[in-house]
């Protein structure tokens, strides 16, 4: 799959990475290794699942050691099954040792997210119905977690606050009503971004397909609450539910007319992928 991440925009996660791991030096390696042998690792799946962050394991070694040669078997969002080797890398010993860690890390995190969100996609091949990531993602982390479910085969939602509008409970409490938020919104900005409104009832639903919002979000209701919400919007916006889904609701979901199913436990509570780097 082809990274729509930037190494501008990457690097410097590793960066701050690499020096919280490695501080003023690698003190075992630097006292058993004093030397510039050269070693050649490799990286191997210990489970089945989709392989995420190849260009990652690059960026890590590259930051450490230009001298360093990674070669990177396996292509973001492909399948990997247990004992598959991802990745093999050559240098100096201390190199390949001081980001191991760091290195592992990254790509167990984002290809967790990958398996987790295909799993959960893979649920919904006979409908129209989109998995979308949500916000709730690891402090500066926030791009290769997205980056790590599209590889799963989800779509993005707004990356931050500055890409879309979503008006949720505590703006429509403090503005008094859906109608104010969203006329507030528009006036701002008119329909240069798209409006996204989260509705807890019927009613509020309804609501909100008359100020005509671009999509409704059915927040923790349900399946008959949402039903009834699905009526009242009419088609006349896009429908997302969210809150607390998970594969037993996703199952009774699924026969909803609805567009999409936003999951914060793609990026939130992600398992760690099992992978092992081991000299060779």
């Amino acid at each position: 799959m082809k990274s729509f991440l930037k190494e501008k925009d990457i690097r410097p996660i590793i960066i701050l990475a690499l020096r919280e791991d490695i501080g003023d030096g690698d003190i075992t390696t630097n006292a058993i290794f004093n030397g510039n042998g050269d070693s050649e690792a490799v990286i191997t799946a210990k489970e089945n699942g989709i392989f995420c962050g190849g260009d990652v394991v690059r960026i890590v070694y590259n930051e450490i050691d230009p001298t360093v040669k990674v070669n990177v078997l396996i292509k973001d969002g492909k399948e990997i099954k247990k004992g598959d080797k991802v990745a093999k890398i050559k240098g100096h010993t201390k190199s390949l040792l001081t980001g191991e860690r760091t290195c592992l890390n990254f790509i167990q995190r984002m290809s967790g997210i990958a398996t987790k969100t295909q799993k959960v996609s893979s649920m919904f091949l006979k409908t129209k119905i989109s998995v979308l990531d949500t916000r709730k993602t690891a402090p500066g982390m926030r791009l290769l977690d997205k980056y790590s479910v599209k590889c799963g085969g989800g779509r993005n939602h707004r990356i931050g606050l500055f890409d879309m509008v979503l008006i949720k409970d505590n703006h429509i409490q403090a503005a008094g009503s859906i109608t104010e938020a969203v006329k507030r919104v528009r006036n701002k900005y008119a329909k240069k971004y798209k409006v996204e409104v989260e509705a807890k009832t019927p009613d509020e639903a309804a609501e909100a397909a008359r100020c005509e919002a671009d999509i409704i979000m059915l927040d923790n209701m349900d399946k008959d609450t949402m039903k009834k919400s699905i009526s009242k919007i009419n088609n006349k916006a896009k429908i997302e539910v969210s809150g607390n889904i998970d594969e037993i609701r996703l199952k009774e979901i699924s026969d909803l007319k609805i567009d999409y199913v936003s999951i914060g436990a793609l990026t939130h509570s992600v398992k760690a992928f099992d992978l092992s780097m081991k000299i060779l």
